[in-house]
């Protein structure tokens, strides 16, 4: 599998306020762009919108903090690998969803860590949004 590599770095940080402030002004501009929905056009789907609101709603469902911070360092590089990556992503049904497609892209990021973004796209609607990303464990992470 080929693994994208970010010019980014992941942002630096322990603090979630710290880290936040640097992820979510990301976000506030990318949503300034649009009049709607915040959306990044993905090289891989041929320009087609991913929608990026729902990773915060994600987000914030994790009741552990260190794990919300862990995520969000990866968000610069994930931008990043949405918009410019065209290697092909490990993709399978939702198992829990049958209407729903689970892709996952694997990058590295400005430091050499492997980090994974997830994106879901709805089969019926054919749209796409980021769930998800995370720090990868390695190989044995690209099997699941």
């Amino acid at each position: 599998m080929k693994v994208y590599k970010a010019n980014i770095k992941k942002y630096s940080g322990s603090d979630f306020s710290e880290v936040h402030q640097k992820a979510f002004s990301l976000y506030s501009q990318i949503k300034k762009k649009s009049k709607r929905r915040a959306y990044l056009r993905s090289a891989y789907f041929n320009k087609e919108k991913v929608f990026i609101d729902l990773f915060w709603h994600h987000l914030f469902e994790k009741e552990n903090w260190r794990d919300r911070v862990r995520r969000m360092k990866y968000f610069g590089c994930a931008v990043e690998l949405i918009k410019n990556s065209y290697f092909e992503p490990k993709s399978k049904e939702n198992p829990n969803k049958s209407s729903e497609i689970l892709h996952r892209f694997y990058g590295t990021t400005g430091e050499d860590e492997l980090f994974c973004v997830q994106i879901k796209e709805d089969k019926k609607k054919s749209q796409k949004f980021l769930i998800s990303v995370f720090p990868a464990d390695g190989p044995s992470d690209m099997d699941k």
